[in-house]
């Protein structure tokens, strides 16, 4: 495998993973994944890591070139996320993947993630500027969640996952948490630590059990499971802090 130009930071251009976000292609993530299985080429050559778009260059994944459409508006979908589907793009080693289960006409790429036994609202966009702000996690935009765990919770429960759980070698943020019933309560999270509702609830004694995803910033879920919207020009711009 053959490589060339790697990453200057002094240089202008566009990151090789970021490029493709902005291009709406895929996730940076996803994009990672492209370049280390070797199907991202730019002017002809395969690319390392951290390698930069510069002004001209072509970018190809298997033989097709990616670019942008400044005809075609962007898209921008809600969804509410049954059980069981993967928030990936990866359609060929996952079969339950968001992508298939969509089925949308076009590319497009989830924001962010909920995991395979989580549920509830997520977007789907082919924007990558607007992934970017709204995962920006300095931005400190409110994800709000309905949880039901396997036992009673008290209110030790509740103050502590309100000030600060101790995961992954860190505390979490503090945030909003309402108690619901004797096993379900509601959080608004500013953090997207990897499963993190279900790692502090472990470490506070409980299972996660239901796990539901009700609103991201300014979007509430009001779709059925399984089904999806387009957002509307206000939602968006909302989305986009205009």
């Amino acid at each position: 495998m053959v490589y060339f130009r790697t990453m200057n930071e002094g240089a202008e251009g566009t990151r090789i993973n970021k490029y493709f976000t902005q291009v709406g292609y895929c996730s940076r993530r996803a994009a990672d994944k492209l370049i280390d299985d070797g199907a991202v080429k730019i002017n002809g050559v395969v690319p390392a890591q951290g390698t930069k778009v510069m002004p001209g260059d072509v970018v190809t994944v298997n033989g097709i070139e990616v670019k942008k459409n400044e005809d075609t508006p962007s898209t921008y979908i809600a969804l509410n996320k049954p059980v069981g589907i993967v928030c990936t793009t990866d359609t060929k080693r996952e079969k339950d993947n968001i992508i298939d289960f969509i089925n949308y006409p076009s590319r497009i790429f989830p924001v962010g993630r909920l995991d395979k036994m989580s549920e509830g609202l997520i977007i789907l966009t082919d924007d990558g500027s607007i992934v970017n702000h709204i995962l920006r996690e300095r931005n400190g935009h409110e994800k709000e969640y309905i949880v039901t765990v396997n036992r009673p919770i008290d209110d030790e429960f509740i103050k502590t996952m309100a000030t600060g759980v101790s995961i992954l070698d860190t505390f979490t943020r503090p945030c909003k948490v309402t108690r619901m019933t004797s096993t379900q309560f509601k959080i608004v999270l500013v953090q997207g630590l990897n499963r993190q509702i279900r790692r502090m609830c472990e470490a506070l004694g409980h299972r996660v059990i239901r796990l539901k995803r009700i609103r991201i910033m300014s979007l509430e879920l009001d779709i059925a499971p399984g089904k999806w919207r387009p957002l509307t020009e206000k939602e968006v711009r909302k989305l986009r802090g205009e």
